[in-house]
């Protein structure tokens, strides 16, 4: 369980909408749910090979207050930090007490 004074880091968490454009293609319009105080934990980083291309990424866990918006959080939302866009992998209750913080893992693709 992190002290309130490890929540350093400006997190703010996206929620897509779907719309159809003229061609009926599903396009998603990102809108922000909140934004708050986190603590940042890298916890993996590795390059990949795809398609004769080289790129790697940062896999990171940031930790955030529990309350009635946190909770909403899903794979299907997604994180920005530090103007970087990261996908969110897994949400949980963090172990050291409950309810009061959330463990979100995410991934961003460090060459951008």
């Amino acid at each position: 369980m992190p002290a309130i004074g490890k929540l350093d880091r400006r997190v703010t968490i996206q929620r897509a909408s779907w719309q159809q454009n003229e061609f009926g293609e599903d396009i998603a319009s990102w809108s922000e749910v909140i934004t708050l105080w986190a603590m940042r934990a890298d916890v993996r980083d590795g390059e990949r090979l795809a398609a004769g291309e080289v790129g790697s990424r940062l896999q990171s866990r940031f930790t955030v207050r529990a309350f009635s918006t946190t909770r909403t959080v899903t794979p299907a939302d997604r994180l920005r930090h530090e103007s970087a866009v990261w996908n969110i992998l897994g949400v949980k209750e963090t172990a050291g007490g409950r309810n009061r913080f959330i463990e979100i893992t995410a991934v961003r693709d460090a060459d951008a």
